[in-house]
């Protein structure tokens, strides 16, 4: 049994529930690397990564390069003298630095590998309305998301549940995952399982204001499945339109019912308590939403300060 010495790599809060688990667990954390501080929002204040906020929190040493192939940087990773790396949510990682501890370099990914390989692994298993999904546990290599496998953890997809949930549920399982993992690295145990060339794999394309947007001459379930998958973050939008103006809004929850109809597709038919969009195969019911420039609010809380025309539609 080799005592582990571990660099933990990660930015997210997805990262952070994974290395407070190994910190619980008195694991020997000889330092952790998150991205650089970046100003964020209208004020463009600095931020800091959740990660660098849990470092600082427990007086962790703390690497933020902005060059993971800076030769400065390099020195000092290997000044920690690590045998093992463990990386989460984090970035690509050049050759020198996966390949610089003694154990190797293993990653956390939100999916079955090798379904889902890439940037949003948990938002896209929703959005195109997978039943499952899981996390692995893989050493990295020269390619995104392809190393030899260590372990799998499985879990289903609730049919209403959102990426935010499905999020939280997955931290929970791979810490469960990340921790049997150092165990049997640390035990000389770990077994590897080549990742299977699957003609038919679906891959995690990152999020971008496109590929977020509602399409509405798209399947009822297919719209019900993008706005949970993108829920709460960075959110389903569409553009709203009505009485000569128009707003770009964020949609967070809505409902869908089938029913055959002959209303226009992207008629927005409202009552007191509902708004309500019709499809090519029903309506989807908006519950929850962000006009521009104001706080998520719930369909009935904007209805009681705005009325829509008979004319109202999204697209």
């Amino acid at each position: 049994m080799e005592k582990l010495k571990i660099v933990f790599m990660g930015t997210p809060d997805f990262a952070v529930g994974i290395l407070d688990a190994i910190y619980q667990r008195n694991y020997d954390i000889a330092a952790v690397i998150t991205a650089a501080d970046k100003p964020a929002g209208r004020g463009q204040k600095v931020k800091y990564s959740a990660v660098k906020e849990y470092a600082l929190e427990k007086g962790l040493p703390l690497l933020q390069p902005t060059n993971l192939k800076d030769e400065a940087f390099l020195e000092e990773l290997k000044s920690y003298k690590a045998n093992l790396q463990v990386v989460v949510a984090f970035r690509m990682l050049p050759e020198a630095v996966w390949k610089m501890p003694k154990l190797g370099t293993f990653n956390l990914h939100a999916s079955l590998l090798p379904q889902y390989r890439g940037a949003a692994p948990i938002n896209w298993a929703v959005i195109n309305g997978e039943e499952k999904t899981g996390v692995t546990t893989f050493f990295i290599d020269d390619k995104i998301d392809t190393g030899a496998m260590i372990l799998k953890a499985e879990t289903e997809i609730g049919a209403n549940e959102s990426a935010g949930e499905l999020h939280d549920r997955l931290m929970n399982l791979g810490k469960d995952t990340v921790i049997k993992t150092l165990a049997l690295i640390e035990g000389g145990n770990a077994k590897t399982t080549i990742q299977p060339a699957d003609d038919d794999v679906k891959t995690a394309y990152k999020l971008n204001k496109e590929n977020c947007k509602i399409d509405w001459q798209k399947p009822g379930q297919e719209i019900f499945n993008l706005v949970r998958g993108l829920s709460p973050y960075p959110a389903a939008w569409t553009l709203m339109q009505d009485n000569g103006q128009e707003w770009n809004v964020k949609v967070y929850e809505t409902a869908f019912t089938p029913d055959e109809h002959d209303i226009g597709i992207g008629s927005i038919i409202t009552d007191k308590k509902e708004i309500k969009v019709a499809v090519k195969d029903g309506f989807i019911q908006i519950k929850s939403l962000q006009m521009p420039g104001r706080k998520k609010i719930t369909a009935q809380e904007l209805l009681n300060g705005m009325t829509f025309t008979v004319n109202a539609t999204v697209f």
